[in-house]
């Protein structure tokens, strides 16, 4: 019996969509946009059906396996499955692409590069998405892991904002300059890989069960953290994001924030945990300690932030923080609680930055203090920026909660004090989002305001609708999420030898008890 090679054609079906959009006739750009959005449905809709056969039961295994030979005087196969983590995250991709053609219909007209352009880079982009969580390849990962640079870079530098050369050039380089690092410990892990087992490769499995030297290990893990480190972003490798999202469009904003820089915390969780779970742990206080800066360092520089699109890019390094610090507290509340931050907060920094967008591309401006009374003149507008606004700060009944609060919990278990700073983050993030809304929201109504700002059209009320119900419905019933994650979090754990402590219990004085 033939299985359906589902991850192939995942990452197949975007890639043939930007060609055909790219042989579209010039100036086609309302067919280049629909046949974008039609694919993108359809690509969202085969993972829908795909991730209805995966089987939560099983242990942390990864299924829908293909495995083609691609370079074998290497051992380099074009190899794909998905365990639990990687599944909801090509959900999160897949179900975000739509989202941003729909909702940025107008973001690009012809004026600053061709439509057809940027409807194809945004389908190679989703293709590099979902081959860097399906690859079970360790090369294959770092080819899509560094293909990605290639669609962003003109994203930002094409059709950005009037920094977009230097935010681009930024993003680049320091993209390059983490590629460069793991490339090193990649060959390094294939030299290792041949004296061990007398036969170099590639394959995740088997070099997730290699028993390598612990100073090797650290050699090795270095440069895979690094890059995943600034791919994340984490203090202190964070300076290129606020900067990348600000010149971005919405729709580039939301697919770099929302996903790509999941791709760094993602590749923590299953590169560095697995292939080199010594040299993990060995590094787990600092990486803590730089997880608990970022918490705190992220949000003090969004509450001091004038522009809107650079305010929401700093909340993100905080919320990097907390998922970081979920991945080495080495419990199984906080990587469960990681797992689900990263799709949770895909959701609620996608809804962020798309209806800041809509409200930045009527006034003109990203100005903080250019607005004022808006949900007088938008209330449908205002309302959705709220629900946003406060899944970010994790307000209980929202999606964020839950997976911060697993956070917090598994870190409480270990890490006691840790917890109780990171804790702080909580309180600034209702500061920084708080004053956002009052500032923009609330207040006298400016005239350049009510001239200019009107309500969600027909087409973004659709385009946001589905992020806000997602936003409730997680935050009320995550368990079928956390059902399809906890087996691959299980597997990480048993690989670092990590085991959750005991409870502790305070002894109860003889007399009071029965």
């Amino acid at each position: 019996m033939t299985t359906f090679p589902w991850l192939s054609v995942l990452v197949a079906a975007p890639l043939v969509g930007a060609i055909v959009v790219m042989l579209l006739p010039k100036g086609a750009d309302k067919l280049a946009k629909q046949v974008g959005l039609v694919l993108s449905v359809l690509v969202f809709a085969l993972t829908i059906v795909m991730a209805l056969r995966f089987d939560a039961g099983t242990a942390g295994d990864f299924q829908f396996g293909v495995a083609y030979d691609w370079i074998p005087a290497f051992g380099v196969k074009f190899a794909l499955g998905v365990d639990g983590i990687s599944l909801v995250l090509i959900a999160l991709s897949t179900s975000l692409v739509p989202i941003v053609l729909l909702a940025g219909w107008k973001d690009v007209d012809g004026s600053r590069g061709s439509v057809r352009g940027y409807i194809a880079l945004i389908l190679t982009l989703e293709a590099a998405m979902v081959g860097v969580f399906a690859a079970t390849d360790v090369f294959l990962f770092y080819v899509f892991f560094e293909a990605m640079l290639v669609p962003v870079y003109f994203l930002i530098g094409r059709y950005g904002g009037a920094r977009r050369s230097y935010a681009a050039m930024k993003f680049l380089l320091y993209s390059l300059f983490g590629g460069l690092l793991m490339l090193a410990s990649l060959i390094g892990l294939y030299v290792v890989s041949a004296q061990i087992t007398g036969t170099g490769t590639f394959d995740f499995s088997t070099l997730a069960g290699l028993s390598i030297d612990p100073t090797t290990q650290r050699w090795l893990f270095v440069g895979f953290f690094v890059a995943f480190a600034i791919k994340a972003p984490l203090v202190p490798f964070h300076t290129w994001l606020p900067d990348a999202a600000a010149e971005s469009t919405p729709g580039t904003a939301v697919l770099l924030v929302g996903v790509l820089d999941k791709v760094g915390t993602f590749g923590m969780l299953r590169y560095c945990l697995e292939l080199f779970p010594d040299a993990s742990r060995w590094a787990t206080p600092l990486v803590i300690v730089l997880a608990v800066i970022g918490i705190i360092y992220g949000a003090l520089v969004a509450i001091g932030q004038t522009d809107i699109k650079r305010l929401i890019a700093y909340t993100s390094v905080s919320h990097f923080g907390f998922i970081a610090l979920g991945v080495f507290v080495m419990t199984s509340q906080g990587q469960s609680g990681s797992s689900l931050y990263m799709v949770n907060h895909g959701f609620s920094t996608a809804a962020l930055f798309l209806i800041a967008g809509f409200l930045i591309s009527r006034r003109g401006s990203s100005l903080i203090a250019d607005f004022g009374g808006v949900q007088k003149v938008a209330p449908i507008l205002a309302g959705t920026f709220l629900v946003a606004g406060l899944s970010s700060l994790a307000l209980p009944g929202l999606s964020s909660f839950v997976s911060e609060f697993l956070v917090l919990v598994g870190t409480f278990e270990r890490y006691t004090w840790v917890g109780v700073i990171a804790t702080l983050g909580i309180v600034l993030a209702a500061i920084y989002v708080l004053l956002m809304y009052q500032r923009t929201m609330t207040g006298p109504t400016p005239d350049v305001v009510r001239e200019k700002v009107f309500d969600l059209s027909g087409r973004e009320v659709l385009a946001i609708a589905p992020l806000l119900v997602v936003i409730v419905a997680l935050g009320f019933y995550p368990k079928p999420v956390l059902d399809v994650v906890n087996p691959a979090v299980a597997r990480v754990m048993h690989a670092v030898n990590a085991t959750d402590p005991p409870p502790q219990v305070a002894p109860v004085a003889e007399g009071t008890a029965k």
